[in-house]
């Protein structure tokens, strides 16, 4: 039985609080940022919103409560725990490929993701150093010109998700994310407050929230789905591993709930911390990571006290990005222990490297990030959510989930086993689907 079995390290997280930080932290990346709020303002406002929790606690919470049952449920890596269950049924290990191509993927993402957040690093300390201030429209940064600066940038945010992933549980990834996490939530709603003084409140709002039904369509209420499904971090391995270390009293149903609803306030607080400025500043709305990288640098530089909000700033989406790359750099390490052998720290520095070597290819092969973008979030990602909700939905017996989920009232859990086996794999199927012809046909 689960309660009699230890998790990969033979610790587990110290509390529910740092569970839930850590699952947050995974959840809540650069998409949340930026991809939400414009996904949000271009495709109906508050209609936009609507599908979007309609599909997040539809289709993916029920999925990441899936994840975490199955973790919890064996204590072992994301690829080992589905495994193990299988087998416990007579069933086959090949179920383990529900977590070998999520962590998989979270390798290949962690290798385009960390050259990315070190772009987010240098751009927050020349936000505190001043810099925006003396930059012409469109000319390159100093401590961000060329290759060599990115590679440089790229190295040191990889190398702080190592030393973090290297060391236990407890001193590494759960000290980070209990610390950090709430320091996050304090700048997005302090910056949100302060752009909502400085900026157009009026049309920030009205882009975001105004109810405009007419604009949804398929590809609309498709790209909600989508963005539901990838806010939370499902079919990534991180919550199978992440459920590994939890103890058996929690209640998973309500930490899903939890997560989920902290994910979808910092999406939406995000829009609330960037359109004030957008609009005020007569920026384009459209502009996604272009304007976080180009327009805002030099909103800042004019702003009141904007050498330093654009540090802050830079530095909150350094804390989202860092949350989330450890979360994958830690999968792969947990898989690498199980199976190899191999010690944490040794694993961190070894997969660490591997993901290094092919970010520095990345930089200099053109296109390359863009397939890795592809396969890992079009691809493996809903392929994974999708054999998750099918194992757990039809494979696993009802009473396994049921002891799992014993916090959850009889009518909550009937609720969820009947999304998991109908709806979620009806949904997550359109998304793979819809994201692959996507890809081809354009």
């Amino acid at each position: 039985m689960s309660d009699t079995q230890t998790s990969p390290a033979g610790v587990q997280w110290s509390s529910q609080f740092a569970f839930l930080m850590a699952a947050i932290g995974a959840a809540v990346g650069l998409g949340n940022l930026w991809r939400f709020p414009f996904q949000a303002g271009q495709n109906g406002g508050s209609a936009f919103v609507f599908v979007y929790l309609v599909c997040v606690f539809l289709i993916a919470a029920p999925i990441l409560i899936a994840e975490v049952a199955v973790g919890r449920n064996r204590h072992l890596s994301a690829v080992g725990s589905p495994a193990a269950l299988a087998r416990s049924l007579g069933k086959t290990q090949l179920w383990g490929a529900i977590g070998f191509i999520g962590v998989f993927a979270s390798f290949l993402v962690l290798t385009t993701y960390s050259v990315i957040a070190g772009q987010i690093m240098a751009f927050s300390l020349m936000g505190f150093m001043g810099e925006f201030a003396d930059r012409a429209p469109d000319a390159a940064l100093s401590l961000y010109a060329g290759p060599g600066w990115t590679i440089f940038w790229f190295s040191l945010f990889l190398l702080m998700n190592i030393i973090v992933v290297a060391r236990d549980l407890r001193r590494g990834i759960e000290r980070m994310v209990t610390i950090l996490m709430p320091i996050f939530f304090i700048l997005i709603v302090g910056l949100a407050f302060y752009a909502l003084t400085i900026g157009d409140a009026g049309a920030a709002f009205s882009y975001l929230f105004s109810p405009r039904f007419g604009e949804l369509s398929p590809q609309v209420v498709l790209a909600a789905m989508g963005q539901a499904f990838y806010s939370l971090a499902v079919g990534a391995g991180a919550m199978i591993t992440y459920g590994a270390f939890l103890d058996r009293k929690e209640n998973i149903a309500a930490s899903a709930g939890f997560i989920a609803g902290a994910d979808t306030l910092v999406a939406l607080t995000a829009g609330l911390m960037i359109f004030p400025v957008v609009f005020a500043f007569s920026l384009d709305p459209a502009a996604g990571m272009g304007l976080i990288f180009n327009a805002l640098p030099n909103v800042f530089a004019g702003m009141p006290a904007g050498a330093f909000i654009g540090g802050v700033f830079f530095f909150l989406a350094f804390i989202a990005a860092l949350t989330s790359s450890v979360s994958m750099l830690f999968v792969n390490t947990v898989l690498a222990g199980e199976w190899l052998g191999w010690g944490r720290a040794a694993a961190s520095w070894i997969i660490g490297g591997a993901a290094w070597a092919i970010g520095v290819v990345g930089v200099f092969v053109s296109g390359m990030d863009h397939t890795i973008d592809f396969l890992a979030g079009s691809v493996f990602l809903p392929l994974s959510a999708l054999l998750c909700a099918v194992f757990v939905g039809w494979v696993v017996p009802r009473a396994i989930m049921r002891d799992e989920l014993h916090n959850a009232g009889d009518g909550l859990f009937s609720l969820w086993r009947f999304l998991v086996r109908w709806l979620c794999p009806v949904g997550v199927a359109t998304i793979l689907t819809f994201g692959i012809v996507a890809e081809f046909a354009g």
